[in-house]
């Protein structure tokens, strides 16, 4: 990077970089250093005159002379550090504080400090100074936030897109931030003491999958250059976990990261964590309890209370919840009852409701398309949505009582899916005629149906698989709602983003006339001049301007042979 690249500031510490090393002073040492002790540690433990050790990143300084406070932030928080010329020099050569601390730290660099615990006059815990040691330059400033006398707070690092793209410098600057992460992972820990306490084992199964199955959505797709085959990121793990079972595993669960190509949004992200659960002998209505009860013990375990406040509600996750058929939901919102009804039915019925509909949808996407638009909304404490249509759980069992329904459950918070379960479907017969039917609904157009059977689980389904239970439950959703985050990339420490042009230089800002020649050129990066006119339809003076303007750009260049004129693109 030139320094024509780069800010006053960058230029200066740089410039300080070369300033360090002329002290003898290593920028960047290889030698660990003796860390002992933490800024929270210290503070909450109080103990005058204490010698400690530690390190981080100075976030203030205030210089007063031959005396100055700044504040060190390590992984734990802040604490204010006292530097004093002469407990730092105490020979006659003061250059470690004149010149090195004075002149050559900068906010954001870390150093290392060894002292003793005091209080100030006005009772503030800090470490007096003794001796402190440059650990790592910091070439770039950090966006720190300032505070007026009227306690407005300016140059926040606010803008998501900055904060999510350097998520690095948002955790340094916005504290509040890291309590999410920390909060997540209470989260995943307690999920998985959860599990293990009851005896199911934690697995793990492939990414790559040569079928794309578990759910109806659209894969990634790879290919595997040594096999001469594509390949799926997976969409869902359920097809290997219940190999597990057939296998003689009576429980086993995984958080797996799962790919799904399809839009980005506010709640939606194309690489998310699910876990999913499957436990032998059991049926919907064990999971239900079992899912109620799970979820009070993770509130609790991440926020100390059942109780939680998403987007300005408060939610209670403390079992038990509400459990409400999929068609009685339908009634009370629309008053439609789509018991017993055809596809052409569904079909009308949700053109009257005002739902976008297509020719493509079968019964299940449009019973689906109706409660999603007209009833998910409407629950916001949880609530267990029972007894799905056969035609929208493929892999579930046809329910006990009503063979046109199937044991499923979703569990809506806050109008949101956050978990899905079954009583797993373990008739290898009928489960070949619901995949055969995902094949034809494939045919007909719908993009989430899959034309791939996958032969390999329905040969172990005929094996034999113990009546079992399955659940899944969207993490990254749920810790939204329970650290408050409307934004699903807020819970993401590093959400997919359009790529950085890191280098590219700015392009000139084209008028429309040119953005249309140049943007037709592009596709050929050459062309006949006369023929490049006639596609772009412009009259001779707008064609003359445009061509005129994009040569001033220094974007393209006319060149003639055998009296052809040629336009193409520059470099």
């Amino acid at each position: 990077m030139s320094n024509l690249e780069l800010s006053d500031q960058e230029i200066q510490r740089r410039e300080t970089l070369t300033k360090l090393r002329e002290h003898g002073i290593d920028p960047y040492p290889a030698a660990l250093y003796p860390v002992q002790d933490k800024a929270k540690q210290i503070k909450d433990n109080f103990e005058e005159d204490k010698q400690v050790v530690i390190a981080g990143r100075l976030m203030r300084r205030k210089i007063q002379g031959k005396a100055s406070f700044g504040d060190l932030q390590d992984d734990t928080g802040r604490i204010q550090v006292y530097f004093n010329r002469d407990e730092i020099c105490p020979g006659e050569d003061k250059s470690m504080y004149n010149d090195v601390f004075k002149k050559l730290l900068d906010l954001g660099d870390f150093i290392g400090i060894k002292g003793t615990v005091f209080k100030t006059q006005v009772g503030e815990i800090s470490v007096k100074v003794e001796e402190f040691t440059m650990l790592s330059k910091a070439l770039r400033p950090l966006p720190l936030p300032k505070t007026d006398a009227e306690g407005k707070v300016h140059d926040a690092f606010t803008d998501p897109e900055m904060r999510y793209r350097q998520r690095y410098v948002d955790l340094v600057v916005n504290p509040q931030v890291k309590d999410v992460f920390v909060k997540r992972s209470k989260l995943f820990s307690a999920m998985r003491n959860y599990f293990n306490a009851a005896g199911y084992m934690e697995v793990e199964t492939p990414v790559l999958q040569p079928i794309p199955g578990g759910a109806a959505a659209r894969p990634f797709v790879t290919h595997h250059n040594a096999l001469d085959i594509p390949l799926y990121m997976r969409i869902a793990n359920e097809l290997y976990l219940k190999r597990l079972i057939v296998g003689g595993f009576d429980g086993v669960y995984e958080f797996s990261k799962n790919f799904r190509n399809e839009g980005m949004d506010r709640t939606h992200n194309p690489e998310f964590t699910a876990m999913e659960i499957y436990v032998a002998y059991k049926d919907y209505n064990w999971m239900m309890e079992f899912t109620e009860n799970l979820l009070e013990h993770c509130a609790m375990k991440v926020n100390g209370a059942t109780t939680t406040t998403f987007a300005g509600k408060e939610i209670d996750f403390k079992a038990p919840y509400a459990r409400v058929t999929m068609r009685q939901s339908i009634i009370d919102f629309t008053g439609f009852d789509i018991k017993g009804k055809s596809e052409d039915e569904l079909r009308t019925a949700a053109k009257d409701m005002g739902i976008e509909v297509d020719d493509t949808m079968g019964k299940g996407k449009l019973i689906d398309e109706i409660f999603g638009e007209k009833c998910e909304g409407n629950y916001i404490q949880p609530t267990f949505i029972i007894d799905y249509p056969k035609e929208m759980s493929p892999l579930c069992k046809s329910h006990r009582d009503d063979p046109e329904l199937t044991e499923r459950f979703e569990l809506m918070v806050c109008g949101k899916e956050i978990a899905n379960a079954y009583s797993e479907l373990n008739d290898p017969i009928d489960q070949r005629e619901r995949f055969e039917e995902q094949v034809r609904l494939a045919q007909k157009g719908d993009d989430e149906a899959t034309e791939l059977i996958d032969q390999d689980f329905l040969r172990a389904l005929e094996y034999g698989m113990p009546p079992t239970s399955g659940l899944g439950i969207g993490m990254d959703r749920l810790i939204m709602y329970l650290t408050d985050n409307e934004a699903i990339q807020e819970v993401l420490f590093f959400p997919q983003m359009k790529p950085e042009n890191f280098g590219a230089k700015k392009g000139p800002e084209l008028n429309e006339n040119e953005q249309l020649i140049f943007d037709l050129l592009a596709k050929e990066q050459s062309m006949e001049l006369n023929s490049l006119k006639e596609k772009t339809g412009l009259s001779n003076k707008q064609w003359d301007k445009g061509v005129k303007g994009l040569a001033k750009h220094g974007l393209t260049k006319v060149t003639k042979a055998d009296d052809v004129l040629t336009i193409e693109i520059v470099g």
